[in-house]
């Protein structure tokens, strides 16, 4: 490229690159974390885990949307700078966390244990929201600059997302001997000045909508009543949790968001955007739930085989990586739902693996086969709705993300706990009987009701008198986790069937076409 024009375009891409990798650095530490270090210092069980793994992504559904109703007013500078400060204090929240439980033991413990997942939750909650405003306005800068070519340079993009979970795997692993995680998250901060310099001084571009003159009416139009009842709802319906507001408040505040929504644009919504607001829900529960959850529940074959359950996720995000810088040449030969299609078709094929895999190069024959499954299934959905949403500008093409990541934060993470601890227990009785289970679990309640789970106390003093059962049990445990994975592959099967009728759909329309604002229609 050689204009200057062509050259600040570029400096601005690699910036809002490296921001990504800053926000999937931080995902996964903590995720990871989250599975290990967290489990043991902060005393959790698995559905405890999912709800501290939520409040790091359902923030960041709440800023997304709220960012990307006003973007184009605060500008994406602005956005970018909060995400920068929301670093900053996520770092010093969780280095008070790891400072509340040290040296504490006893009776005391118990209440420094809560201190510290409490800032760590708060510390999780900022992270979400700084996350949110990356792709606030990564995700509009990159469409606009590459409006032509939104599929390729979308999945080129979000190639920054496996690269972060490539490094944060490949810190944790290296620091895991380093009972001192404050290491691992403090290195957040790294990339996080990078792109704060690379962007303080680039002059971002206006977004494709505003340049084209569609007004904030009609971008509030291609959203509609049904995204903003599915967004909004899901904003309102955490808040609600986490302030613990009255449920009828909760429905008072989206039937008032909605029904503004209603007045202002008189509109529905587009109907292919309502679809794959639908879908997106499971997508993310399937790529980023699962990537979440994915090195704790291989963990019994991986440190059977003799190596770190993060390399499982290394792997696959380094498939990812690579495979989305060549998004372009593969959709130049297959419509963007029909690599969809494929990736649903070889995400199923590669959990339902992953759940039964026990040598090491059978697991990562099956990891391999789940990577190139999950690879294109967020950026391509997102220029999907870029490509027939374009009047949406910033909101349709956040929207999608930020619904995605609230289902997954406040459904899909505790839900994938959830069944976690359901196949536990059919493998313990199995293993055992349900009298054992029941003298080994406890109660507990999440959004979707009630649960049992694992009491890990429970098993340490079964262990002083029954040291056989006690194996038994944590034996039992550590296979049903990997089993869980047959069960996520639902997620993926059901976004099959709706790529295909999807496909069905367009075909009976003349075929997959990408609207261009003022060319008619849409």
């Amino acid at each position: 490229m050689n204009s200057t024009s062509d050259k600040s375009d570029m400096a601005l891409f690699w910036g809002c690159f490296i921001a990504l990798i800053t926000t999937s650095y931080a995902f996964i530490s903590r995720m990871i974390l989250c599975g290990g270090d967290f489990i043991s210092d902060f005393g959790l069980d698995k559905v405890a885990v999912g709800e501290l793994q939520g409040a790091g992504i359902w923030p960041f559904g709440v800023s997304i949307i709220i960012f990307s109703l006003f973007i184009d007013k605060i500008g994406y500078k602005t956005a970018m700078v909060f995400s920068f400060i929301s670093y900053l204090a996520y770092t010093a929240l969780a280095i008070m966390a790891y400072g509340a439980i040290q040296g504490v033991e006893g009776d005391a413990l118990v209440a420094a244990q809560a201190k510290g997942y409490k800032l760590l939750t708060w510390g999780s909650i900022i992270l979400g929201l700084g996350n949110g405003a990356v792709e606030a306005y990564i995700n509009p800068v990159v469409a606009t600059i590459f409006r032509k070519d939104k599929v390729k340079w979308l999945n080129i993009l979000h190639a920054g997302w496996p690269a972060g979970l490539v490094l944060g795997g490949l810190c944790t692993i290296a620091l895991a001997s380093n009972a001192d995680w404050r290491i691992t998250l403090g290195l957040i901060l790294v990339p996080a000045i990078i792109f704060f310099f690379m962007l303080i001084g680039a002059k971002f571009p206006k977004s494709e909508r505003e340049q084209a003159g569609v007004g904030y009416v009609d971008m509030l139009k291609e959203l509609g009543i049904f995204g903003a009842f599915v967004g909004f709802g899901l904003v309102v319906a955490e808040l609600g949790r986490v302030f613990a507001w009255p449920q009828t408040l909760s429905w008072a505040l989206t039937l008032l968001i909605v029904g503004a929504f209603a007045v202002i644009t008189k509109s529905f919504g587009r109907i292919i955007l309502a679809i794959l607001i639908i879908i997106m829900m499971p997508l993310a529960t399937a790529e980023i739930g699962t990537d979440g959850w994915i090195s704790s529940l291989m963990e019994g074959p991986m440190k059977a085989a003799g190596h770190h359950p993060a390399w499982v996720l290394v792997y696959t995000s380094a498939i990812m990586m690579v495979l989305r810088f060549f998004a372009g040449s593969i959709v130049s030969r297959i419509s963007p739902l029909g690599l969809l299609a494929g990736s649903a078709v070889l995400a199923i094929i590669g959990l339902s693996s992953l759940a039964a895999a026990t040598s090491l190069v059978a697991i990562f024959i099956a990891a391999t086969v789940y990577a190139f499954g999950k690879t294109f299934f967020w950026p391509t959905t997102l220029a999907v709705v870029s490509e027939q949403t374009p009047k949406g500008g910033a909101l349709t093409l956040n929207a999608i993300g930020g619904i995605g990541m609230l289902a997954v934060g406040i459904l899909g993470g505790p839900v994938i706990g959830a069944i976690t601890e359901q196949t536990a227990e059919t493998a313990i009785v199995q293993q055992t009987n349900a009298e054992t289970y029941a003298k080994v679990s406890k109660d507990g309640s999440y959004v979707l009701g009630s649960y049992k789970a694992i009491d890990a106390e429970k098993v340490a003093t079964l262990a002083k008198t029954d040291k056989a059962t006690a194996e038994k049990i944590t034996a039992a445990r550590e296979g049903a986790n990997q089993g869980a994975l047959a069960k996520i592959a639902m997620f993926p099967m059901f976004m099959l069937a709706c790529y295909i009728g999807l496909i069905l759909w367009f075909r009976s329309r003349g075929g997959y076409k990408a609207e261009v604002i003022g060319a008619g229609g849409h």
